[in-house]
């Protein structure tokens, strides 16, 4: 009798352990991010990518795809939102084109200074409640940032001052950067992030703004090019994660919470790991012999005074204005904007 009890309830436990392994829900995701995996930041997205599928005990499975290998960059937030991937690891950026607003949650240009004070108007300032209607609109979430930093030139002349701008073909992402740098007297030249190395060593650039120092080095900039600036003052993109809402919505609450709280742990590892990659790189570049130029007080404030004069000119739907207004308020909370 005893032994018939025991395997009645040995039954029992084996049924339960066998209906909790077919209600659980597993989670695919297709994610394409432009940095290549040898670069700080492809390695720092496949930290994430191992993060969030140890997190779920598996039930989060991802299929990365590197260096823009499904679409190009400027195409991934439409490959995601259609369904050809389920997820966009690069920056709104790309995405300008769509809605102006887009720039403001990508880069503000000459607004902060630190990752760590744009993360917090994104976390703490009333960002992600300003940008999520924006994603939202076009099909997609906004799960969360990712901020190396101020980024630094690669360069084949010096850049030490704004004068230096003058007639300076260079790479730049789409958006308010080529208003700004056209402003400056420069010749802005729109190119995907992957055509980067290959238009540097054939001279249809002269420079490029592609990156923070450490990920420039990745990228072998500046085995063709022997200037740069350190520490950056230009641009600070706040590289996204951004998925297809409908899929995001199918996912189990707590596989949406993992990718989050995981984004969350990226970004400070993130701004940590940069702190330490550029110094390192610096170092390295001034014993190859590649100049590094840090540029003056007054220098800085010329093209603060520039790109601030751009914003208004990007307001230009309901909500460009309203990241911009929730941008203005929180800088001027930190100082940044008298």
């Amino acid at each position: 009798m005893k032994l018939l009890k025991l395997a009645a309830t040995l039954a029992g436990t084996a049924a339960l352990i066998a209906g909790t392994a077919v209600s659980a829900q597993t989670t695919k995701l297709r994610i394409q991010t432009h940095y290549a995996p040898e670069t700080v930041s492809g390695k720092l997205a496949a930290q994430y990518v191992e993060d969030i599928q140890e997190m779920s005990g598996g039930e989060i499975a991802v299929e990365m795809f590197y260096s823009s290998s499904v679409v190009k960059s400027v195409e991934t937030f439409d490959a995601a939102a259609t369904g050809i991937i389920d997820c966009d690891m690069t920056g709104s950026g790309y995405s300008t084109g769509k809605n102006s607003a887009f720039q403001f949650v990508a880069d503000i240009m000459g607004g902060y200074d630190t990752p760590y004070q744009q993360l917090s108007w994104l976390y703490f300032g009333g960002g992600k409640e300003a940008a999520a209607p924006l994603y939202n609109k076009y099909g997609m979430e906004l799960i969360g940032w990712w901020v190396y930093g101020q980024e630094s030139f690669a360069s084949g002349k010096p850049i030490e001052k704004v004068a230096d701008f003058k007639d300076w073909k260079f790479r730049s992402p789409p958006g308010m950067e080529t208003k700004i740098f056209e402003k400056l007297g420069a010749k802005p030249i729109v190119m995907d992030f992957t055509e980067i190395f290959t238009a540097l060593e054939t001279g249809i650039i002269d420079g490029a703004d592609a990156s923070g120092l450490a990920n420039n080095v990745g990228l072998g900039l500046y085995d063709i090019v022997k200037y740069a600036n350190f520490p950056g003052f230009h641009s600070m993109p706040s590289d996204h994660l951004a998925c297809n809402k409908a899929v995001f919505d199918a996912m189990p609450a707590a596989h949406q919470k993992i990718m989050k709280v995981g984004m969350e742990a990226l970004a400070l590892r993130t701004a940590l790991t940069f702190e330490k990659k550029n110094a390192e790189a610096a170092a390295m570049l001034r014993e190859q012999g590649v100049t590094l130029s840090q540029w003056s007080p007054e220098e800085l404030q010329k093209f603060r005074t520039v790109a601030q004069s751009v914003w208004p000119e990007f307001a230009d739907t309901p909500e460009a204005e309203a990241l911009v207004e929730s941008h203005i308020a929180y800088l001027t909370q930190l100082g940044l904007v008298k």
